[in-house]
């Protein structure tokens, strides 16, 4: 006989993955097909679950990770818990996670990561009712999310901004290997939901020490090729 290891069914642990398209911030979400007895019903939440008894928080958050989009080694950061006693309070979310877990789910506290990481990395979701897709960060505002899954979201922007401030050179983790000013300057305006004059975020980038001018420009483009620059390190 097949032992399962049982659930934790008051600790879980949420994703919050960012990755950046060339213009846009994006955030990857979990898309949840509902079969309810008279109609179907779909929303997007958070990759997450509950966790394990005998797993920690850390290995629990990139196993669910894993499991809910085949992304693998991506480094996560833990930022932050949410333990209002309502955010479990909506029966839907209730029932499809004790239905997917076989678990009987109590008031659940859940533990926020974060991770920046290409776009480009593969997403494979194996399964009828779930799929995952990137989505625009300022889309989720308006977006039918489980949970207090929104919050996390906004929560987990606010980290990356005070991250990025504090240490910039994590931006060109979201980046191509050699990169233009131009995408630079779009993923700083993502991130801190700004727009930057363009002469004054030139002036300051060129300042930051790791930063490398090539001797090399973009091809292939319908417009005046601009030049590429590399981060040492």
């Amino acid at each position: 006989m097949i032992k399962t290891r049982p659930y934790n069914p008051y600790v879980s642990v949420d994703c919050v993955v960012f990755g950046f398209d060339g213009k846009e911030l994006n955030v990857l979400l979990i898309e949840r097909h509902i079969r309810e007895k008279n109609s179907d019903y779909n929303d997007k939440k958070l990759p997450g679950s509950i966790i394990y008894m005998d797993e920690n928080l850390d290995e629990a958050a990139s196993r669910v990770l894993t499991e809910l989009t085949g992304l693998k080694n991506i480094p996560l950061s833990q930022f932050h818990s949410f333990g209002d006693p309502l955010r479990s309070e909506n029966p839907r979310d209730v029932l499809w996670l004790e239905k997917t877990t076989h678990t009987k789910i109590e008031r659940i506290v859940t533990v926020g990561y974060v991770a920046l990481i290409k776009i480009n990395r593969k997403i494979t979701l194996d399964a009828e009712d779930r799929s995952a897709n990137w989505y625009n960060v300022r889309e989720t505002e308006k977006m039918n999310l489980a949970f207090d899954h929104s919050l996390i979201i906004g929560k987990g922007l606010e980290y990356i901004k005070h991250w990025l401030n504090v240490e910039p050179d994590l931006m060109f983790k979201l980046l191509p290997r050699k990169f233009t000013l131009s995408q630079l300057r779009l993923l700083y305006d993502a991130v801190n939901q700004t727009r930057s004059d363009v002469r004054n975020f030139q002036k300051k980038v060129k300042q930051w020490k790791n930063l490398v001018m090539l001797d090399e420009f973009e091809k292939n483009v319908p417009h005046r090729a601009a030049r590429l620059y590399k981060v040492n390190g």
